[in-house]
């Protein structure tokens, strides 16, 4: 039993041996030869050239944005009113896009503030458990128990309003969804 161990790990220092490390120079040099060889992106997409781009219909013009479809019945057909309309749209779209960025944001902070508040009562919570056990005189346990008690209370509030705020934002994020706007509005 003894031997075939020894002669196991023989074999593995043997096969081991050819085996090494390449020094972080030579990788360095390989990466830079294979950076050199891939070509570059020499285009840069953005929401502008997505604007652009339409979807084949079997209408000749592009679907519009569902709701865009009210304001454009009732826009006038010259050239210059378009562009007119067209600058209101991407300003209402762009106002639109901080509305949501907004809320999001809002509602994400509620949520974190009521987290650290969370965090902060029960550090309260463990320091009035710990001073309720060292105390010996009556008076002072029931009042700092008392105390206890009411940070207890509070921080279980605490947690139905974290819940509730992350339920606004669960909300937000289907009301998004519904109205068709960009995920990246509301990251």
């Amino acid at each position: 039993m003894k031997v075939s161990r020894v002669v196991l790990a023989g074999l593995i220092v043997a096969l081991a041996g050819p085996v090494y490390a390449q020094s972080l120079a030579e990788i360095a040099k390989k990466e830079q030869e294979r950076r050199k060889a891939v070509p570059t992106a020499t285009k840069v997409y953005t929401n502008d050239d997505l604007k652009k781009i339409t979807l084949p219909t079997d209408s000749k013009e592009p679907p519009a944005p569902a709701g865009d479809a009210a304001k454009a019945e009732g826009a006038p057909k010259d050239g210059a009113a378009k562009g007119d309309a067209a600058k209101a749209d991407e300003k209402a779209a762009a106002q639109s896009e901080n509305d949501w960025r907004t809320r999001m944001a809002t509602a994400r902070e509620d949520v974190r503030r009521g987290e650290m508040f969370q965090q902060a009562l029960q550090s309260r919570i463990n320091g009035l458990s710990a001073d309720f056990t060292s105390r010996d005189d009556p008076a002072q346990r029931a009042q700092i128990g008392d105390e206890r008690q009411k940070a207890i209370a509070e921080l279980a509030q605490v947690a139905k309003d974290i819940e509730a705020a992350k339920k606004k934002i669960g909300d937000i994020e289907e009301e998004a969804r519904r109205a068709n706007v960009p995920p990246g509005w509301i990251r």
